[in-house]
């Protein structure tokens, strides 16, 4: 007996696209796709595949958009009924292989690309949730790991999602990297994607936050935080770059540029120096070295 689906589909901008996914990604149990036509390289489109009579998570989607919408321009979501069959191939066809920084490349596992001689390609399947490449903040993240990566660097990636940038990092030539996340789902995913990339010896993926550090006796030279302007701000707060070593770098993503001067504000005050502040969009991406 063929199964029916409730597709959910919303198109939104790449800066949207994240904070979309992981919204809907709360109220379904097979996770999001996220498909870029090449027609409108601009807008992608978000689904999610719910079952027929789960109509408590249509609704929780419908309400969570909607206040979503309240601080960024979302269309409301658009639902209709799929054949199993079209729901387990249909959403592949619109992936690409995407080209995120001047070598890292994101191709999904069932595409085939040649790289160039110095292209470093993460394999990340769209829709395992929390960091495709598509936002602004993970493209200027990755950007900034070609530029501050030396080899066998000692990284922290704090809220790692899909793992990308740890598996970017592991691949951009780090020696050993710690992958942190509170989200059950998202170390799940995470975990599957550095064994599926070949990263397991030198990417550690754990659930936790800045309490697993605690024990003060592993320190880094590079601190990822790709997550948002208050949580950075709180994980400051709570001491996080005091696990920074001397002369480290701290990259600090998800930040809106209206919210960039409150973070510059506390790095400063934590003598952080060489601060810098990289755009795309309305996103920013902040680093300074530790003095």
């Amino acid at each position: 007996m063929t199964l029916d689906w409730i597709e959910a589909s919303v198109q939104v901008d790449g800066e949207a696209a994240e904070a979309v996914s992981e919204l809907i990604n709360r109220y379904v149990s097979g996770g999001t796709v996220i498909e870029q036509a090449p027609s409108t390289p601009d807008r992608v489109t978000v689904k999610a595949f719910l079952s027929p009579d789960d109509h408590q998570a249509r609704h929780k989607i419908e309400e969570g958009l909607w206040h979503l919408g309240q601080i960024y321009p979302i269309p409301e979501p658009h639902f209709r009924t799929v054949l199993d069959q079209e729901w387990a191939e249909a959403w592949k066809k619109h992936f690409h292989v995407l080209r995120v920084g001047r070598h890292v490349v994101v191709k999904p596992s069932w595409l085939t690309h040649s790289p160039a001689l110095d292209d470093v390609v993460v394999e990340l399947d769209p829709g395992m949730a929390f960091g495709t490449g598509l936002h602004p903040s993970t493209r200027l993240c990755i950007q900034t790991l070609e530029d501050l990566i030396r080899p066998d660097m000692c990284i922290l990636d704090m809220g790692t999602g899909s793992g990308i940038l740890a598996i970017a990092s592991a691949l951009l030539g780090a020696g050993r990297v710690v992958a942190l996340d509170v989200d059950e789902l998202a170390v799940k995913a995470a975990m599957a994607n550095v064994t599926a990339n070949g990263v397991a010896d030198r990417v550690r993926v754990e659930m936790g936050s800045i309490q697993r550090l605690s024990s003060g006796l592993e320190t880094f030279e590079l601190m990822l935080v790709n997550i948002e302007a208050r949580v950075v701000l709180e994980l400051i707060e709570q001491g996080l770059l005091s696990f920074l070593r001397a002369g480290g770098w701290f990259v600090g993503a998800g930040i809106l540029k209206d919210q960039a001067g409150d973070v510059l504000t506390v790095l400063n005050a934590e003598g952080v120096c060489d601060v810098e502040v990289r755009r795309e969009g309305d996103w920013v991406a902040v680093l300074g070295r530790r003095a």
